[in-house]
């Protein structure tokens, strides 16, 4: 990170969702599991993990959807952009926010791959970060 104390904002595309952020990530990687991709409609989903006392929503409060057994994603209920992913008993006290959500997703600069297994295969990478076949604690 390019700083210790990182504040930022973001939120959806239509603005009905707002939120603040405070102090630096925990970590920022990059997801390929199908899950993942299938939420964002993207070929790879950048997130940073926070703790929850980290982030202050500012206006609406986002919907929730439980997409699989302890897994919990946040999107904008007016115009559908994901916001976030959460799976307390896996990930406790954190977070996850996809980068592209953020006024400056710049200065969040991936560590690593997780899931890259799951990669699709047109997909071509030329980075020397981290893959982990599985989660980031395999």
């Amino acid at each position: 990170m390019d700083s210790e104390h990182i504040n930022g904002d973001g939120g959806c595309l239509c603005a009905a969702v707002r939120f603040s952020l405070s102090g630096a990530p925990l970590w920022v990687g990059h997801c390929h599991c199908a899950s993942c991709r299938r939420n964002t409609g993207a070929a790879v989903a950048t997130f940073a993990g926070f703790r929850p006392e980290q982030i202050t929503y500012l206006q609406e409060m986002p919907a929730v959807y439980e997409s699989s057994p302890d897994v919990f994603r946040k999107f904008c209920r007016r115009c559908g952009t994901p916001l976030s992913y959460e799976a307390p008993l896996r990930y406790p006290d954190e977070h996850h926010l996809y980068i592209p959500t953020l006024e400056n997703p710049d200065i969040f600069v991936p560590q690593f791959h997780v899931f890259y297994q799951e990669k699709i295969r047109w997909l071509h990478l030329h980075d020397d970060l981290p893959r982990h076949a599985q989660g980031s604690d395999d």
